[in-house]
């Protein structure tokens, strides 16, 4: 009786469960387990869910950081300036152009009875140049600017909003794409072997000794700079570290007996490295993703900060930390971008600390054991 409440015990402990199995329980899965001790570690599951969330906010960004109405009622009829461009002439301006809507004369043509605006929480889009303040720029935080201006006028707060989502996209894809190229290179070596291993190894070698800054460098001055030139000179090199962890995940699994009873059964080699080989060999695959996620920012921010990055008016933390550089009396544009690129950094490293501990039984069932969080 003893030994089969132990060998209970155990199995509750390995699906990373504390409840009380009912007959008949069929055993959770192991994506299901990984997210349990996932979820045990609090910092790293607060830190996820902190950056989803921001992440969502910044997306949504032009429902509370605009220089347009959400609504307008004017003269018995409501538009939607976000959805549609309305000319000045539509509010009873004098001329056919895009209607400013921080324009004094406009805001009193919504004020009159029967009219009115509902405007964002921050009336100011990342490249929104405020013609009618009256203060000089860079401007400190205030009323109306909450983070203040940078040396153009824009508004920072709304800068570090787009700026946070052009990042985090920019990794997002970056991440992707390195991967994919990644497990691809690496699975094919780690599989095959032999000439074909040799022969990759030595190509990565002299791939991975060209100067990637140079070339940035080069292109940068060929080409107009943008996010699509940008992910795909990063992507030639992006992928060069996870190929030889992925490399070495199917050298050791390609031998198991599981990859040999598939060969009898007349697999062909694709289907034994999709089905077979790759799900055993994802953990370092996916346990580096937060990481290169924070590789992939701190990469657009440096060359941003070196004018080697997106165009202008394109929101940026390289270039925030650049006005704040050539701007050293304006310390609100420095400090607020520095804590928002630190704080994204150590969320990302708080996931992948707890994601590499999730994937890892051997510190899942000794945190366990121990009592820890």
């Amino acid at each position: 009786m003893n030994r089969a409440a132990s060998s209970e015990s155990q199995r509750r402990a390995a699906n990373g469960s504390d409840a009380q199995p009912l007959r008949g329980e069929v055993s959770i899965s192991p994506g299901r387990r990984v997210w349990l001790r996932f979820k045990r570690n609090r910092l790293g599951y607060w830190s996820l869910i902190v950056f989803v969330a921001a992440f969502v906010i910044s997306l949504a960004g032009p429902l509370w950081s605009n220089d347009k109405p959400l609504v307008v009622r004017y003269q018995g009829h409501f538009y939607f300036p976000l959805v549609k461009s309305y000319p000045e002439t539509t509010f009873g301006g004098d001329f056919p152009t895009p209607a400013d809507y921080l324009d004094p004369f406009v805001r009193d043509r919504f004020g009159a009875p029967g009219n009115f605006a509902i405007y964002p929480p921050n009336h100011y889009y990342y490249d929104t140049l405020n013609y009618f303040s009256k203060g000089s720029n860079p401007a400190p935080p205030s009323r109306e600017n909450w983070l203040g201006t940078d040396d153009r006028g824009r508004d920072v707060f709304a800068r570090l909003v787009y700026g946070f989502r052009v990042s985090v996209l920019f990794a997002l894809v970056l991440t992707a794409i390195g991967t994919l190229l990644g497990v691809l290179a690496g699975a094919v070596q780690g599989y095959f072997g032999g000439r074909i291993d040799i022969t990759g190894q030595r190509l990565i070698e002299i791939w991975s000794a060209l100067p990637e800054l140079y070339l940035l460098i080069i292109f940068a001055s060929i080409f107009e700079p943008s996010l699509i030139l940008l992910i795909i000179l990063l992507s030639l090199f992006g992928w060069i570290g996870l190929s030889d962890y992925v490399r070495a995940e199917f050298l050791r699994n390609r031998m198991q007996d599981y990859v040999r009873a598939a060969r009898a059964m007349g697999l062909s080699n694709w289907q034994i490295i999709w089905r077979h080989v790759l799900p055993n060999s994802l953990t370092p695959v996916i346990t580096f993703l937060p990481f290169r996620m924070s590789g992939a920012i701190l990469a657009l921010t440096s060359l941003d900060f070196l004018g080697l990055g997106v165009p202008s008016p394109t929101p940026s933390l390289g270039e925030l930390l650049a006005q704040g550089k050539a701007n050293l009396d304006a310390w609100w544009i420095s400090l607020s971008t520095f804590g928002v690129l630190v704080a994204t950094l150590l969320l990302l490293t708080f996931m992948g600390d707890a994601l590499r501990n999730a994937l890892d039984t051997r510190i899942a069932d000794a945190v366990k054991a121990g009592g820890g969080q």
